[in-house]
C-alpha cells in the first residue's frame, strides 16, 4: 500500500484522544448558516430540521497528490476518503431511517466537487474554507502546514439541535456503521 493511497488506511495510524473540544456540542443548535456544497448552496438549519447526520473531516486526499507533510502521524487526520465511502455505502440505510447525510470540511468547493464526483457521493459535500461552522459552533480544529482544518467528528442533529456527538472518531472507516448502530438503537 502506498503512503499516498487515499482509499486505504495504514495499520499503524495513531488514534486521537478525547481532548474535550466537542463536549459543549450536545444540545447545541445548528446555526442559520448557508454554505456551498456539491449540490448547490445548503442551509444547515434547513438540512437539520428533521434528522441530519453531519460528518466533519479534515481534508480528503486526491490520488496522485502527496499528503501534507506528516499527515499519517497526526492523530485522527488520515482516513477522510474511507470515512466518506462508509457513509456513501450506507446512505440507503440512513435514508430508510429518515436521516439526511452531509459531509463537511474546510476544503474549497472545487476540491469537494472533484472528490464527490470521483467517489459518486450522493449527498451534499459541503465546502467551508472560511471555517464558518467552526466559528459558529466552536468545532475543534487543528493546524498543519499553515492550514486550519477540522478535527474529525460526526453530529446527529434532530430538530436543529445536536442529539449525539461522535468524537473523537476512530477508526474513520467505521464511523458510518457506528452512527447507524446508534440510530437503529433508538427505533
Amino acid at each position: 500500500m502506498s503512503a499516498d493511497d487515499v482509499y486505504a488506511l495504514p495499520t499503524n495510524l495513531p488514534a486521537p484522544e478525547d481532548d474535550g473540544a466537542a463536549g459543549h456540542l450536545l444540545g447545541a443548535m445548528v446555526p442559520q448558516l448557508t454554505l456551498e456544497s456539491t449540490q448547490g448552496p445548503v442551509s444547515l438549519r434547513a438540512l437539520s430540521q428533521e434528522l441530519l447526520v453531519l460528518y466533519v473531516y479534515p481534508r480528503a486526499g486526491r490520488p496522485g497528490v502527496p499528503a501534507l507533510e506528516g499527515w499519517d502521524e497526526i492523530p485522527g487526520a488520515r482516513g477522510c476518503t474511507p470515512q466518506s465511502l462508509g457513509y456513501r455505502d450506507a446512505y440507503p440505510r440512513f435514508q430508510e431511517l429518515g436521516a439526511e447525510v452531509a459531509g463537511l470540511s474546510a476544503q474549497t468547493l472545487d476540491d469537494q466537487e472533484e472528490f464527490a464526483e470521483r467517489n459518486s457521493i450522493p449527498y451534499p459535500v459541503i465546502a467551508d474554507p472560511e471555517l464558518r461552522l467552526a466559528a459558529a459552533m466552536r468545532l475543534p480544529t487543528f493546524e498543519v502546514e499553515r492550514l486550519t482544518l477540522y478535527k474529525r467528528l460526526a453530529l446527529v442533529v434532530q430538530g436543529c439541535a445536536v442529539s449525539k456527538v461522535f468524537y473523537p472518531v476512530f477508526p474513520p472507516d467505521e464511523n458510518a456503521r457506528a452512527v447507524l448502530a446508534w440510530l437503529e438503537g433508538r427505533e
